[in-house]
């Protein structure tokens, strides 16, 4: 399967980790290089609290991908705080960057100065003519229907074809709820590259997280997912305005979602339980990012196994689709 992405990036596959903090680091990020995808290491906030995206979190991950290809993906508002991680990552030779959420054009001339490509993610159809004006290698439409944080504006199926043609000849990647076949060819026939693919690839053996939250995975459908600030409220991160994160719905968020003022209230008694709720691996109370495709995820296998699985049924889909017709 050959698409522009694919020529652009030398891969196989037109299948892209989604750069999910705490969860895709340099293990998930070398299996799905490796598989003929390409890998984004997540790192994340740059929060020693969280547990990743440090400057010896970062060092280790690449380590450990060994000699992958693989690149990092940031949150662009949280980096202004961390201008060091960046620095980091492209003092290792690390290609493409991937910016999303914040203004990225304070860290391109360094970006572009250093000869890497750029990814930019967007959630409309305004961000993403402002975004090709960054003169991007390729632009990423992300619908609400995505796990983590995002704006809650736009599904995928009508936002990804009229960022294609707004930014038109730029590449775009689709992402929001791509989680088989099914999803890829789709968002191939809407003008997309290819995939960014983010909670398919939290349900894969190298992905960080416990096996209870990939178990819990497997069991929820979209049904079960919801868009809240909650989580972000507990762990104390000022997410700017109109962005909230998908996750799937636990005892923690029926207790506190549209309460978020009292939780505020109350940080000094929850805090602390939230995270000792992180520590012991508890489901019911710790955020589990995932987006509205966990419906068709039906286990966790090895990354490769899933990356081989999306592009063959893919495959099948747009080659039966020619004998639908008359």
């Amino acid at each position: 399967m050959r698409t522009r992405i694919t020529e652009l990036f030398g891969i196989e596959h037109p299948i892209i980790l989604a750069p999910m903090g705490g969860v895709a680091g340099g293990p998930l990020a070398a299996a799905v290089t490796k598989a003929g995808g390409l890998g984004l290491i997540g790192c994340g906030y740059g929060d020693p609290k969280a547990g990743y995206g440090s400057v010896q979190w970062i060092d280790d991950q690449f380590d450990s991908a060994g000699n992958q290809k693989v690149g990092a993906g940031f949150i662009s508002w949280s980096l202004a705080r961390r201008p060091e991680l960046l620095d980091r990552v492209l003092d290792r030779g690390t290609d493409p960057l991937f910016l999303s959420f914040g203004d990225p054009a304070p860290f391109i001339p360094k970006i572009r100065g250093a000869g890497r490509r750029l990814i930019l993610q967007v959630a409309s159809l305004a961000e993403a003519r402002e975004a090709a004006r960054h003169g991007p290698d390729v632009i990423v439409a992300q619908g609400t229907e995505a796990g983590g944080h995002g704006a809650a504006r736009r599904t995928l199926f009508t936002l990804l074809p009229e960022v294609v043609d707004a930014v038109h000849p730029i590449p775009v990647l689709a992402a929001g709820g791509v989680s088989d076949g099914r999803g890829l060819a789709a968002a191939l026939m809407l003008g997309a590259e290819g995939a960014l693919v983010g909670t398919r690839l939290f349900a894969s053996q190298e992905a960080f997280g416990s096996e209870a939250m990939k178990a819990r995975i497997v069991e929820s459908t979209g049904d079960d997912t919801i868009r809240t600030r909650i989580f972000d409220v507990i762990r104390r991160l000022d997410w700017p305005e109109g962005y909230t994160g998908r996750a799937i719905a636990n005892r923690f968020s029926r207790t506190w979602h549209g309460r978020e003022d009292a939780l505020a209230a109350g940080l000094a008694s929850e805090e602390s339980r939230y995270w000792k709720a992180r520590d012991d691996g508890d489901v019911e109370t710790t955020v589990l990012f995932a987006g509205e495709g966990v419906g068709l995820i039906r286990d966790f296998p090895i990354a490769a196994e899933i990356v081989a699985r999306m592009v063959r049924d893919a495959e099948a889909i747009i080659s039966a689709a020619s004998g639908r017709l008359a």
